[in-house]
């Protein structure tokens, strides 16, 4: 029996003796709450009742998370294999539920929810970033189903994103984007950075860019890892989001509606890992006084620099031999 047991036991035993709350408390050293506290679980248990119970309230109504989304915290990290940060953010944007990542945490480790492995790097990479807010611009596409193409352009220093869908990857429907590009980025564009993509090499696409006074600067063929900013960004768009909207919807108005709830969410909302847990406006806002104006953007655009590109690498690297 243990020493508690034993203690709480005498207790009992000498008032059954006095039949003196008043003279067991003095005797004991406790209070009259105190024996009568125990004298009632031991009338209602025996013995088993003397021992220690769980200070633990039975229910909590100001409780971050019950069962149920437990239950879907867990799910999401086991079936989508998603971090504490991702969860987070899914959470905030689908239920509107507010959680910090230290509660996220220890929903998963109460579970024993094993940890992600992630593939190490083979080679150290530095990352980099401009300095300035539209002073590189990586643009891409990507096929999201048949007869449905996502055009990006993802702002080198601070993330900011633009997004459109398209039925098809035309010179026509890339100049529109970037109408939609240079109208909806809170600052002036001084380059474009593409793949070698036909879409972006048309003449007409050229001479747009040369009118707006941005620069036309591709990579080079067979190196996506220039262009990774917009890579990454493309490749989150389908985890967090064309993943998550079901079956794709037949109506483009409603697809271009909810892309456009995902672009506001991406850019207000979501923190950025690469951004310390900003946001991409959070840190427009941050480099305000540094951002140049459309003015000054123009005094650094020379047109005569400028000129029609070929999209065949080797022909352009004749061209420039020639230049």
């Amino acid at each position: 029996m243990e020493p508690a047991i034993r203690m709480r036991l005498r207790w009992i035993r000498l008032y059954e003796k006095t039949g003196n709350v008043s003279l067991v408390c003095r005797r004991c050293g406790i209070s009259a709450p105190t024996f009568r506290k125990w004298k009632r679980r031991y009338d209602e248990h025996g013995p088993e009742g003397l021992l220690d119970q769980s200070r633990r309230p039975h229910s909590s109504p100001n409780m971050k998370v019950d069962g149920a989304w437990e239950g879907r915290i867990l799910k999401m990290r086991t079936t989508r294999r998603i971090g504490a940060r991702r969860i987070q953010s899914e959470l905030i944007r689908h239920h509107d539920l507010r959680l910090s990542l230290s509660t996220i945490h220890k929903v998963l480790t109460r579970a024993s929810a094993p940890p992600l492995i992630r593939p190490k790097r083979m080679v150290a990479t530095n990352r980099y970033q401009r300095a300035i807010p539209g002073e590189r611009v990586q643009m891409d596409t990507c096929k999201i189903a048949p007869g449905l193409y996502q055009y990006t352009a993802v702002d080198d220093c601070t993330r900011y994103r633009v997004l459109a869908v398209f039925a098809r990857r035309t010179a026509r429907n890339t100049i529109e984007f970037l109408d939609q590009v240079t109208e909806e980025m809170y600052f002036p564009i001084q380059r474009i950075q593409t793949d070698r993509g036909g879409e972006f090499f048309a003449t007409a696409v050229q001479h747009w860019l040369m009118e707006a006074g941005i620069k036309f600067r591709p990579v080079k063929p067979r190196s996506p890892h220039l262009n990774g900013k917009v890579e990454r960004s493309q490749r989150t768009d389908k985890e967090e989001f064309w993943s998550c909207l079901g079956k794709i919807p037949n109506d483009p108005e409603s697809i271009r509606h909810e892309l456009a709830l995902w672009q506001d969410y991406y850019n207000w909302h979501r923190p950025h890992g690469s951004l310390n847990g900003q946001t991409p406006v959070e840190r427009i806002c941050q480099l305000a006084d540094s951002t140049p104006l459309q003015g000054d953007v123009w005094e650094t655009y020379t047109p005569a620099t400028e000129r029609i590109q070929e999209r065949e690498y080797h022909l352009e690297l004749k061209a420039r031999r020639l230049k």
